[in-house]
């Protein structure tokens, strides 16, 4: 026994004492990987995670097939749920779902009857009015010889059913289809493909099994996405593919459309998107053109709608007369989703493992898989002919000796007694006609499985015709005895029979690819020079917002401030931060902002950015450049404090966060300090700090006492607090400044406070 386990023996139990530590990392890599094969990754030989496979096994089960009517999708639900993936309903049904989706799947492998969703996002019908079937693709390519022991079957999760391990996919579904999938640390996205070009890669591995990769993109050239559009960076997909790793660059189809009389407007017309951008994200390009208008970045649309059908994606941008249409193209790849990447990560369960692998060995797994599966296939076959080539000599041999046969049948007293007759040659207590008859009995010698079909003959079958269609029956079951000898002793024979149901395959499924691949060049915007100059910016207490000269601000200063909740100076070319209640930090372009005339209603907030109204507060609003040089002064509901660089809040993504909060906690108040660092890293500052609860207690320290920490820290404790009690007010003021508040209705001098320390419960003030 290892040394960090012990055993304890009492009269009623045996305790077992383990490192805690060594136990919980043994424990999580084990549900580690029980996640990776049971749920999150595909299997590489048949591509499928085992939900899918669940799904598509339970159907055939039900004989819910394409020839067959639909079914209410709760019944395979259930179905699934009871027998095989005790996992909850919706994502059994979500799986079945995407199964069902043109736009999802490049091969979709469930007929859906109902609402199954759209492109756009919108999600499908419950499950208690949408009905599937099993495509015939399905049938034929995935299921196909299932009933032949072509894959081992193993235990259910109770062990009242058995389910397939794998099925018995004819293609690699893996490429076809793809996959995606988020498992404990790791995670897998593989593209889909077409299916005629996959196979012929297939086949060009088995005719040469040194082929590289480079060869084999001859006959798959890259991703077939169901939504069509452009792959760009072609000239990168051999390593991508090389290595199962990479970014494949996407752009939507844009054409234009000139307006057929003078009238009308020219059109440019996105006819294809990303894979990238199915659902919200048609709807989130959309708005960012509107932002695009908006802000100015372009003047050459008119409108914008969106006529996408069950047909396909149609989304129409109406020109201004003589608009630069190439600008215009290069503008919507650089600010829009129009343009994105795929990031490749071909991470399979590869020999009962997770494995990156490349194109190659993707194949390579595939084609040993097909070996195998066929293999077991005309290994079962064979065997079944051997057993009919048995019968077959039997009933021949005894439609040549039928009338002894008839006469043992005849003198026997039971079945058993007549079998044994046929089987042994025993002829204990059966009455012949003749001492003959009784020799010739006592002479045959059938097997067991020739016996029974003998005792199972129908007199018919005695007609001379069908006499002459057995020993045909016989002739044909010999040549295909040996057309499976063949396949089975030769590995030759074999490929030339994978191939040739893979050809069949190829003949009657194929699509024509969807997706142009190409190296286009990159798309260039040069943003317009800005003029630097300074503006005024004001937001309302309704969150509209805009910017404004100094002039105008000048001549209706006292308008503007006294209608709108935000007013600052600031530079055209900074940043409006905006910090919120739960610890974010949004950021929005001042030259992103509307530059209007002051009585201009302006922009909400809102639209600008990622700050939502509906879901948090604005604690402080700034400039960019108020804080760059500054450090503020965090101050949480829960008491914590911190001091914070504004240069840690200098970043280019639109959205970080400011700090880091504990569970419940919110942020209070955030100030702006003349507080510095010293050489030795300790804050220097004159100022007081006062906070205030709303159970009415006060606690007056140094600011220096509050630490500088980064933005991902906590912070410190500033007041110890009641169970109830939150910060209510937060005061920073010159040491010897004599401020003057309003607590419940009195004055009270924040001077004649007794100054503490930091971390104290602090003075309750009575009303």
């Amino acid at each position: 026994m290892e040394k960090d386990v012990k055993e304890f023996s009492t009269a009623t139990e045996k305790l077992i004492q383990v490192d805690i530590e060594k136990e919980m990392r043994e424990s999580f890599l084990q549900y580690s990987m029980a996640v990776l094969v049971s749920r999150a990754l595909p299997d590489v030989r048949d591509g499928m995670k085992p939900v899918h496979r669940r799904i598509i096994y339970t159907m055939n089960e039900a004989d819910n097939t394409s020839s067959k009517p639909y079914r209410k999708c709760a019944y395979t639900v259930g179905e699934v749920l009871g027998k095989y993936h005790p996992h909850g309903d919706a994502s059994v049904y979500d799986a079945l779902v995407r199964l069902a989706q043109d736009f999802s799947m490049r091969y979709p492998l469930i007929d859906g009857h109902g609402n199954f969703g759209s492109i756009e996002g919108d999600g499908a019908a419950a499950m208690r009015y949408t009905e599937a079937r099993l495509k015939k693709f399905t049938q034929e390519v995935y299921l196909k010889d299932l009933d032949k022991n072509v894959v081992d079957f193993v235990p259910n999760f109770d062990e009242t059913e058995k389910e397939p391990s794998v099925l018995p996919v004819r293609v690699p579904n893996i490429l076809i289809n793809g996959s995606e999938g988020i498992a404990v640390g790791m995670t897998t996205s593989i593209p889909t493909h077409n299916l005629e070009e996959v196979i012929n890669a297939v086949e060009a591995y088995m005719d040469n099994e040194d082929i590289t990769t480079a060869e084999l993109m001859e006959y798959m050239p890259g991703p077939d996405f169901p939504t069509g559009g452009r792959v760009v960076n072609k000239s990168e997909l051999i390593s991508i593919y090389e290595t199962g790793v990479g970014k494949i660059k996407l752009r939507g189809n844009v054409e234009f459309e000139p307006g057929k009389r003078k009238s009308d407007k020219d059109k440019l017309v996105i006819s294809a998107i990303p894979y990238t951008m199915i659902g919200a994200g048609i709807g989130k390009f959309i708005s960012d053109v509107v932002d695009l208008i908006e802000t100015k970045k372009t003047q050459d649309i008119v409108d914008i709608s969106n006529e996408s059908s069950k047909d396909g994606i149609r989304i129409v941008l109406e020109l201004k007369k003589n608009a630069d249409v190439n600008k215009l193209e290069n503008l919507l790849y650089k600010k829009t989703k129009l343009e994105d990447t795929f990031g490749v990560n071909m991470l399979t369960i590869a020999d009962g493992r997770p494995e990156v692998l490349g194109l190659k060995d993707i194949i390579r797994y595939n084609v040993e898989f097909q070996y195998d599966i066929n293999t077991r296939k005309y290994t079962t076959l064979l065997q079944k002919e051997y057993d009919n080539k048995e019968v077959k000599e039997g009933l021949i041999r005894a439609c040549n000796i039928i009338d002894l046969i008839i006469e043992i049948l005849r003198g026997s007293t039971s079945l058993k007694q007549a079998k044994a007759c046929l089987i042994s040659g025993d002829t204990t207590d059966i009455k012949f006609k003749s001492e003959k008859s009784r020799n010739d009995a006592a002479k045959l010698h059938f097997t067991e499985r020739q016996a029974t079909a003998i005792l199972e003959l129908r007199l018919y079958k005695l007609i001379g015709l069908e006499i002459e269609a057995l020993e045909k029956e016989y002739e044909e079951t010999l040549l295909k005895i040996a057309r499976y000898e063949d396949i089975l002793g030769s590995r030759k024979a074999m490929k030339k029979a994978i191939k040739k149901d893979l050809e069949q395959i190829k003949k009657e499924y194929k699509m024509p690819r969807l997706t142009i691949i190409e190296d286009a060049t990159a798309a260039v915007y040069e943003e317009p020079k800005l003029v630097e100059q300074e503006v005024v910016f004001i937001m309302d207490r309704f969150g509209y917002s805009k910017t404004i000269d100094v002039a105008g601000f000048e001549r209706n200063q006292e308008a503007v401030l006294s209608e709108n909740k935000y007013v600052f100076k600031c530079m055209n070319t900074e940043k409006i931060c905006i910090f919120t209640d739960n610890g974010n930090l949004h950021q929005i372009k001042v030259s992103d902002i509307p530059f209007t005339r002051f009585r201009d209603k302006g922009t909400p907030i809102d639209n600008l950015g990622n700050y939502s109204s509906a879901g948090e507060e604005i604690i402080y609003l700034c400039a960019s450049g108020q804080i760059k040089d500054r450090k503020l002064l965090f101050v949480t509901s829960g008491g914590m404090m911190k001091l914070v660089d504004g240069s840690e809040f200098d970043a280019s993504k639109r959205t970080i966060a400011s700090t880091k909060l504990a569970d419940g906690d919110k942020v209070a108040e955030i100030i702006i300090t003349d507080a510095t660092a010293g050489e030795d890293g300790q804050i220097i500052s004159s100022r007081i700090v006062v906070l205030q609860s709303t159970a009415g207690y006060f606690l007056k320290f140094r600011l220096d006492e509050i630490p500088e920490k980064k933005k991902s820290a906590i912070g410190v404790r500033g007041m110890k607090l009641g169970t109830e009690d939150t910060i209510e007010d937060v005061y920073v003021i010159p040491e010897d400044a004599d401020v003057t508040i309003e607590y419940k209705g009195r004055e009270v001098s924040l001077k004649k406070l007794k100054t503490a320390k930091r971390d104290g419960k602090g003075t309750k003030l009575r009303a």
